[in-house]
Order: structure tokens, then sequence, then C-alpha cells
């Protein structure tokens, strides 16, 4: 660090890792809105804030995989908080969303238009809900932004036709319900045989329609809306590759063959 130059908190960096999931890749950059309001936020200069976002890319295992490198200078701190952050995203999903808040003198729950017949409806308190809902926030802002808000089956870059979908579904697996590689950004009507075990990709990251599909083409627009697709790469995101453990779960325990 040179002379003079003020040491980052643990709860800045924790606030700058929170921007660093929820911005595409290719806007990991000073004069990105969201870095120069986060500079303001705690009082440092937007270009600083760029740099400790690529600084972090140089952490992130996902981009490492695929040999992308970011800066060389990250600090033990950076690497100290980066790893509790990848290894605790159940907790510091929320953590760093709630932190944001406080930053912004907003309260997170007043945030959330919630019915009080919704909250009973849950059998959970007010709070426990608004956490949920913050999380799947976090969790969505996230995955989209690493597939830069495009479908990875068909391309389709509309973010209101787009899920941030589980491969290994949020009520098996809560340890990683906001780790973002057990997520893929697909359309709605994909997300849908997903879910349904009409459509799995591989851990290579190839697409695999059902044979109860092929047995369906003769129907309208099944050709168009899945045949076609059967066998192809998906579209990769830059980063927070989906886990092929996670993958394979998903082909031998959800897919209909």
């Amino acid at each position: 660090m040179k002379k003079g130059q003020r040491p980052w908190t643990r709860e800045e960096l924790i606030l700058t890792i929170n921007l660093y999931c929820k911005t595409p890749f290719g806007k990991l950059h000073r004069s990105n809105p969201d870095v120069v309001q986060l500079s303001k936020l705690i009082d440092r200069t937007p270009s600083s804030v760029a740099l400790k976002l690529v600084n972090f890319a140089s952490l992130d295992p996902t981009l490492k995989n695929r040999g992308i490198k970011g800066a060389v200078n990250s600090s033990k701190l950076d690497k100290q908080i980066w790893d509790e952050f990848f290894e605790n995203w159940d907790v510091l999903s929320y953590e760093s969303e709630l932190m944001l808040a406080n930053i912004q003198h907003k309260d997170i729950a007043g945030s959330m238009d919630m019915p009080d017949t919704e909250i009973h409806k849950t059998g959970l308190t007010k709070e426990q809900v608004v956490k949920v809902r913050v999380n799947q926030s976090f969790f969505r802002s996230t995955v989209l932004a690493s597939y830069n808000n495009t479908c990875c089956i068909t391309g389709i870059q509309q973010p209101e036709l787009l899920i941030a979908s589980h491969i290994r579904p949020w009520s098996i697996d809560e340890k990683n319900r906001l780790n973002p590689t057990n997520g893929i950004a697909i359309n709605a009507l994909h997300d849908k045989a997903f879910e349904a075990g009409l459509l799995t990709i591989t851990p290579k990251y190839q697409i695999r329609i059902s044979s109860r599909l092929y047995k369906a083409r003769t129907a309208p627009n099944i050709e168009d809306f899945f045949l076609r697709f059967d066998g192809k790469d998906i579209i990769l995101p830059s980063r927070f590759l989906p886990n092929p453990a996670f993958l394979e779960y998903h082909n031998s325990e959800r897919f209909m063959e």
C-alpha cells in the first residue's frame, strides 16, 4: 500500500464483492454508474473501486479455470474476504445486501412490498420472508450478470423473459441456494422444461432434449422450440460456470430420458 492510502475495511470489501457479483464482467470499470455510486457511498474514487473489482476477478476460480486473469496485486485481506464470501453464499449474500441498505440509509424490509396475507401463508416471520426475498433477488442479479442477461439456450437478451434457474433445487440444497454456480440464465419456457426434466444440460455444457418431446414432435412448434437445440452447446457465462457436479445431478436425477 502506498503511503497515505487508506486501508480497505472488511465492510468496504464485502460491498465491493456484492457489486462484483451483480455486474457483468465487461462493466468492471470506473465509468460504470454503479461503480461511481459505490465509490461515493464508501468515499473512494471510482478508479480505486474498479481496481478492487479487477483484483477480485483475479481470485475468481471460475475465471481462473478459463485462463482469464485479473489484476495481480490483490491483498491478503482481499483473498480472505473473497474466500469467506465464496464459501458462505447463504450468509454473505444477505449480509452484503444488508450492509448496502444501511449505507444507503434504506430500510431493507421496507423495500419489500409484502402483504400480511402473503407472510401468513408462508408460515415464516416477516424478517424471514424479507431475507428469502433479498437472497432470491441477489441470486437472480448475480446469475443474470454472469450470463450478460442472455438465455443460455436461445440467446434471448430480454431480462423480463429470463429466469435465474437453480440446477439443484432450492428446496433440497440449502447450502447452494445462493451459489451462482448452481444457476443458469434461461428463458421462462425452457426453465419450465428444465424443471420438469424434459430438458437438461450435461456436465460438458451440451443441451439434451427428452425422448418425450421427440414423441410429441408432431405437435406445433415442438421442433422449433425444443428439438432443434438438442446436442448444441449452451451459451456459457463469462464467470460462475455451472458446477459439473450439479449438472450431473440434474442429468441423473431429474432428466427424463
